[in-house]
């Protein structure tokens, strides 16, 4: 059996969950989200526990017990609460400027880096342009939209110059020495 497929899934007061056959939607304070189990995979509903079930011990249905349970989980807890991530920005002259639904990186290139924000997303510039916030009931869209926008410069290890999560810990490096 799923070790997190098997556990139940709490629903908070304030969120409303509809099941239709494999369709699951999940209605909360903060908006909606829809999810479609894969094959094999049922969720119930009773007396505000949620649980979901796999129909046979196939390898497939093994597979997606586990992720289906997660998916529907953060769902719940993204409709209640929502998701945020904060990424870093460090170096001489880098900053971050919203314009519109975009944000533009000024990172040492020619030219700054321009990131459309997907719909469903918000992201917040902080602290004069130095820190990024983005926010969304779909932890997946946070964690893409985050990753996106890091990957334009990463944190390096020699200056620890570019962008990075707040959390992160960047492993620096000597760098030459000079005989």
């Amino acid at each position: 059996m799923s070790r997190i497929g098997k556990n139940p899934i709490e629903v908070k007061a304030g969120v409303t969950v509809a099941i239709q056959g494999q369709d699951v939607t999940v209605k909360g304070k903060l908006g909606e989200l829809a999810y479609r189990l894969p094959d094999g995979i049922s969720a119930s509903l009773e007396n505000g526990v949620l649980t979901v079930a796999r129909a046979s011990d196939a390898r497939e249905h093994k597979a997606f017990h586990g992720l289906a349970r997660a998916l529907v989980q953060n769902m719940v807890v993204g409709v209640s609460t929502g998701y945020a991530k904060t990424l870093d920005i460090e170096g001489v002259g880098f900053k971050a400027e919203a314009k519109g639904s975009s944000i533009f990186l000024s990172l040492g290139f020619a030219n700054a880096k321009e990131y459309k924000i997907p719909q469903g997303a918000k992201v917040t510039i902080q602290n004069q342009g130095l820190r990024i916030l983005v926010e969304s009931i779909d932890k997946q869209l946070v964690g893409r939209v985050a990753a996106d926008i890091r990957s334009y410069y990463p944190a390096e290890p020699y200056k620890g110059k570019g962008i990075r999560y707040t959390d992160e810990k960047v492993r620096r490096k000597e760098g030459k020495t000079v005989a």
